[in-house]
C-alpha cells in the first residue's frame, strides 16, 4: 500500500509540473531575429551615392567635350569678369594667341598643298582624270590665294594689337565686342557699321 501511495504522489507531481520550453523559445527567438536581419539586408535599397558620383563624373566629362567643341582655333573662349576694363592686357594677349594660332593653321594648310602638288604632279593618260586633277588644283590654288590675303590681314591686325588700337571700330570708335572679335578676329568695324556697309553694297548692285 505504501508503494502504491508513493507511485500516486509521483504521478500527480509529474502531471502538475509544467514544462517550460525556455531554451526552445530562446532558440526560436534568436532564429527569428537573425531571419529579420537577413530579410532587411536583402530588401534594403542600394545606396545611390556611387551612382551620383558616376553621374557627376560623366557630366564633367560632357562639359569638357562641349568646351573642346567651342574652341576658337584651338583656344578656349575668354570668360569675362564683372567690372572688367575693355581691351586690358589679358584681352589683348587672348586675341594675340588666337591670331597666332590661326596664322599657324593657315601656314600648315599652305605646306600641305605644296606637298600635294609635288606628289600629284603626274600626267594621267586618261583625259577625264587629267581634267578632274586640274579642276581640283585650281580650286586648291584659289583657296590658297584667299588664305594668302587673309594672312596679310592677320599680320596687320597683330600690329594693331601691339599698338593698342585693336578692338575699336574704325568708323565710329565704339567697342566692337569680345564675342564679335572671337567670331571674326580680323574685324575692323562694329556690327552697326558693318550692316550699313552691307546695305550700301546691296544698293550699289
Amino acid at each position: 500500500m505504501a508503494i502504491k501511495k508513493k507511485a500516486k504522489k509521483i504521478t500527480t507531481k509529474v502531471k502538475n509540473t509544467k514544462v517550460k520550453p525556455v531554451a526552445n523559445n530562446k532558440k526560436v527567438s534568436k532564429k527569428s531575429t537573425v531571419a529579420k536581419k537577413v530579410s532587411k539586408k536583402i530588401n534594403k535599397k542600394p545606396k545611390t551615392t556611387t551612382a551620383k558620383k558616376v553621374l557627376r563624373k560623366v557630366s564633367k566629362r560632357s562639359k569638357k567635350v562641349l568646351n573642346t567643341d567651342n574652341l576658337i582655333h584651338g583656344i578656349e573662349p575668354y570668360k569675362e569678369k564683372a567690372r572688367e576694363k575693355y581691351m586690358n592686357p589679358k584681352h589683348s594677349e587672348h586675341f594675340r594667341n588666337i591670331l597666332l594660332a590661326w596664322k599657324a593653321n593657315l601656314l600648315d594648310e599652305v605646306s600641305k598643298t605644296i606637298h600635294v602638288m609635288q606628289d600629284e604632279n603626274i600626267n594621267h593618260p586618261d583625259p577625264n582624270d587629267r581634267a578632274s586633277q586640274e579642276t581640283d588644283m585650281s580650286l586648291e590654288l584659289r583657296n590658297r590665294d584667299r588664305e594668302r590675303k587673309l594672312l596679310k590681314k592677320i599680320g596687320s591686325t597683330m600690329a594693331r594689337v601691339d599698338n593698342d588700337d585693336y578692338g575699336w571700330c574704325d568708323r565710329c570708335g565704339v567697342e566692337i565686342g569680345i564675342r564679335r572679335l572671337e567670331a571674326r578676329p580680323t574685324a575692323e568695324l562694329c556690327v552697326d557699321c558693318k550692316t550699313l556697309n552691307e546695305i550700301k553694297e546691296r544698293q550699289m548692285i
